[in-house]
This record gives C-alpha cells, sequence and structure tokens, in this order.
C-alpha cells in the first residue's frame, strides 16, 4: 500500500511564490512517476507537472512551463512543487499521485492541499 501526503498550500498574492510537499510512504520501489494535477472549482481535474522516476525527466502542462518546477528528494520520499509568479487562475486544489506504470494513468493520489491566489 503506498500514502500521499500533500502540504504547504494556502493563500497567497499574484506574485508570490509557494512550494507543494508530497510525501510518500509504502512501497515506493513501485513508483514509475510522479504527478500533480489541479482541480479549480466548477472544473475537471487537470495535469501540472510529472516526474519520472528513473532517469528524472520532467514535463509540465504550457499554462506552468517556465514558473513551475517539480522535483524530488530521494533520503525524503518527497516530491516537490515550486510554485513562482502564481496567479489567480492557479487557485486550485493541488493533488499528487503516484502510477505504478506510465505517465498516463495513477494508482494513488493524495487528499489534496487548497491554493489559493488573490489578485
Amino acid at each position: 500500500q503506498v500514502q500521499l501526503v500533500e502540504s504547504g498550500g494556502g493563500l497567497v498574492q499574484a506574485g508570490d511564490s509557494l512550494r507543494l510537499a508530497c510525501a510518500v510512504s509504502g512501497r515506493t520501489s513501485t513508483i514509475y512517476t510522479m504527478g500533480w494535477f489541479r482541480q479549480a472549482p466548477g472544473k475537471e481535474r487537470t495535469f501540472v507537472a510529472a516526474l519520472r522516476w528513473s532517469g528524472g525527466s520532467t514535463y509540465y502542462a504550457d499554462s506552468v512551463k517556465g514558473r513551475f518546477t517539480i522535483s524530488r528528494d530521494n533520503a525524503k520520499n518527497t516530491v516537490y512543487l515550486q510554485m513562482n509568479n502564481l496567479t489567480p487562475e492557479d487557485t486550485a486544489v493541488y493533488y499528487c499521485a503516484l502510477s505504478s506504470k506510465s505517465m498516463f494513468s495513477y494508482d494513488y493520489w493524495g487528499q489534496g492541499t487548497q491554493v489559493t491566489v488573490s489578485s
């Protein structure tokens, strides 16, 4: 079994930065990809960023390229999402997710952390 616990959300102003963390526990040997997704009020959940565990390749949604960075700390089994130059359009609940087999299908999800960006 795997557990994912997000932290680091909050209320910030436009232009500010936040760093989200996702602590992974359990069978971490099964990780193929770690991803971040977000769901804004009244909208579907969308992809934000992903990190291939082997090799470390990263992928981003066009809307966050150049502003967000996904990274990991292997010693802490933690994945981060550094978010810079935030805008009100980034307001959403952010979820981390773990896939054991691909970038497109995720097996485990965290509970989510709220990010609110005021103008």
